[in-house]
């Protein structure tokens, strides 16, 4: 099991408010749980982001790859569009 290391952290008026009421509800155990849990959401929304920025960068190269578009000039592709209807 991992070390707990501590640390201090400064927080507003509101958010130690808000923090305080989760665990008077009972939704936390202690104010240390809603920051541990807080962190890992961060991190775990951190990961995603990586994903999503590698994915969005292989589409991008896929397009690259795929060569040059059928279409020209914005007005070529709306006219495409127009004959669709």
């Amino acid at each position: 099991m991992p070390r707990n290391k501590k640390i201090s952290v400064s927080i507003t008026e509101e958010l130690d408010r808000t923090m305080k009421d989760a665990v008077e509800r009972g939704e936390y155990g202690s104010s240390s749980e809603v920051v541990r849990d807080a962190l890992r959401r961060w991190h775990q929304n951190r990961e995603r982001e990586k994903l999503e920025i590698q994915h969005i960068r292989q589409l991008v190269q896929e397009g690259i790859d795929s060569g040059p578009g059928t279409y020209k000039t914005i007005d070529e592709i709306k006219k495409a569009a127009q004959a669709r209807l």
